[in-house]
């Protein structure tokens, strides 16, 4: 019987709906930024460096 409430409990329970929906809104955001790094990264990089080696003058 004690068994049956405590299921009971935990199915109306929202804590851990709340703690899932956070952590699928911060997994899709890490991927969307680590998307625009591996799209925009290397571009970004390679015209930083070309710009920092022209103006060494090398």
């Amino acid at each position: 019987m004690k068994m049956l409430r405590t299921l009971a409990d935990f199915a109306r329970s929202e804590r851990g709906t709340t703690a899932i929906e956070y952590g699928l809104v911060a997994t899709f955001i890490a991927l969307a930024v680590l998307t625009t790094i591996q799209l925009l990264g290397a571009t970004v990089l390679t015209e930083l460096y070309e710009q920092i080696v022209a103006a060494w003058g090398a």
